[in-house]
This record gives C-alpha cells, structure tokens and sequence, in this order.
C-alpha cells in the first residue's frame, strides 16, 4: 500500500506523537505504536524524525510555533477573547503538555513563553510608576509556571471550582478569579516588601 504523501504523513505522525506520549509518556510511548496511530509505517517514522528523541523535540517545536502565532496575534490587537483562544488552540495538546512538563519536558516551550513574557513585561516597565524589585526575565519565569500549572492540575482545579475549566464558562471563570487575586491581593507592595526585608536582615 503507498504511504500517504510526505507533509501529510508527518503532520499525522506528529500529532499520533503527541497524543501518545501524551498518554503513556515518552517512554512508554513506541514507535509502532506512534506508526499504528498515524496510519504509516515505523519506517516512514524513521524516515520523517530518524528517532523518537527528534520526534519529541519536532513536537516541542510545533508548539512553539503555536505560542508565537498567538502571540503574534495579541501583538496584532485582533479582536475576540486571546485567552479563549489560546485555550482552543492548545486545546488537543493538553495532554502532551501536561505530561511532558511533570516528566520534565517540553524545554523548548517554556523557555520561549518565559522569552515573550519577558519582553512584554520589558514594555509595561518602561511606563512603570515604580521600579521593579527583579528583571522581567524573572517574573516571566514565575508567570509562565504559574499559567502552565492550569495545565497540570486542571483536573484538581476543575473539581475546586465546579466547572472544567477547559470550557467556555470555565474559561471566564478564571479570568474573572485571576482579575480579581491581581487587583485586590492579599498583602500591599509596600507591606510585602517590608515583610521581605525583615527576612533579610535576620539570616
């Protein structure tokens, strides 16, 4: 039987990818299993990755690539809900992403979120009324582990909060929490601050 023509069968193999080794992990996931998925051949898996390792790392890309588009569009000012979005858009690599960051993975990935996170906060700090205690770099890294451990624990956060928060209403739901812990938190800046330097000073 001819295999199908090569940019689809690496699109399917990619995506067969994706699915089980979102599900069974990177080693548990095979290639004949990945090949059985896509409808190819083990050997046309070869032929597209050379090897499971490459064909992790092809997924990673595709993601990012996925992250800059989004990005690109927020940039853009298109109109509509860019969190929503965002969520259909990853929506089918839920589970790959999960997975690959509770086993360690998906490097590429979070280190570009952190990238992009890191110049937007480069932007709002040019028009700051005070100065930031650390870099962009830093806080980006915070912000993105604290927007991809909806990832992980979405299971626990959906249960908590009585609605998926994968759905349409889950997703206002979180926005309207998140609107609310960042513009009524806990503690002041100044009080944070001075609790912090208290630490500090008693090492």
């Amino acid at each position: 039987m001819a295999e199908p023509d090569d940019r689809t069968a690496r699109a399917r193999i990619r995506d067969a990818a994706m699915q089980l080794f979102g599900e069974h992990g990177f080693e548990g996931a095979t290639i004949r299993g990945i090949a059985e998925a896509a409808g190819v051949s083990s050997g046309l898996v070869q032929h597209h990755f050379g090897s499971k390792q490459a064909l992790r790392e092809a997924c990673d890309a595709h993601l990012v690539k996925l992250i800059h588009r989004l990005n690109d569009q927020a940039l853009a000012g298109a109109g509509g809900n860019h969190v929503a979005a965002a969520r259909i858009a990853v929506g089918p690599y839920q589970a790959y992403l999960a997975r690959a960051l509770v086993d360690g993975g998906a490097a590429p990935l979070f280190d570009e979120m952190v990238r992009l996170g890191a110049r937007w906060l480069a932007d709002v700090d040019r028009t700051r009324p005070d100065a930031p205690d650390v870099a962009p770099e830093v806080r980006a890294a915070v912000s993105t582990a604290m927007a991809l451990s909806i990832t992980v624990l979405h299971e626990h956060v959906s249960r908590a909060m009585g609605v998926d928060v994968f759905s349409p209403e889950g997703d206002v739901l979180l926005a309207r929490a998140l609107i609310d812990l960042y513009s009524h938190p806990m503690l002041s800046a100044d009080d944070a601050r001075k609790a912090l330097d208290g630490i500090e000073r008693h090492r």
